[in-house]
């Protein structure tokens, strides 16, 4: 009989436990700052996606993606990418890379750049840029994709949330 009433004791003190070390990660959680959409984290990547909201896509735009993550001191690799439901004439990607201001509190653009093409249903742009340690920052991109004789193009927004450079 004791040897019941200690294993159930025991049983009772791990599941405290791990109660309790799951509310600890859901407050840390909690505390993070979210700045126009975007978390301040300190991982290692971060990504967005359009898929979140399959009702932005549209007609042609199947969907598209945001990528950033740590590439070494000061540096960020910095990804998007856009894919049509099929062959379309017009595809295209616009990456922006933003920088947290704190005083501000808010992003700024510090780079921009766009990737265009014809007759395809896929394209990315990728760069490895050099950046002041120090800060946060995030990748915003557009994803476009149309035909010509349909116009306007379908278009939609990812977003990652912030990562912390040193």
């Amino acid at each position: 009989m004791r040897k019941r009433i200690l294993s159930a004791l025991c049983s009772l003190v791990v599941m405290c436990g791990m109660i309790f070390s799951m509310a600890v990660d859901v407050q840390a959680e909690e505390e993070q700052k979210i700045v126009d959409g975007s978390y301040l984290t300190h991982r290692e990547q971060a990504t967005g996606s359009t898929l979140s909201n399959p009702l932005l896509r549209g007609k042609y735009l199947m969907d598209g993606d945001s990528i950033i993550s740590k590439a070494g001191s000061g540096r960020i690799y910095v990804y998007g990418e856009t894919s049509a439901d099929f062959t379309v004439d017009y595809l295209a990607v616009i990456v922006y890379v933003d920088r947290y201001d704190e005083k501000e509190d808010g992003w700024d653009q510090i780079d921009a750049w766009v990737k265009e093409a014809e007759n395809t249903y896929y394209v990315t742009s990728a760069k490895t840029l050099r950046v002041e340690g120090g800060y946060y920052y995030r990748v915003r991109s557009e994803h476009i994709a149309g035909n010509e004789d349909d116009r306007p193009y379908d278009s939609a927004l990812s977003l990652t949330d912030g990562i912390w450079i040193d």
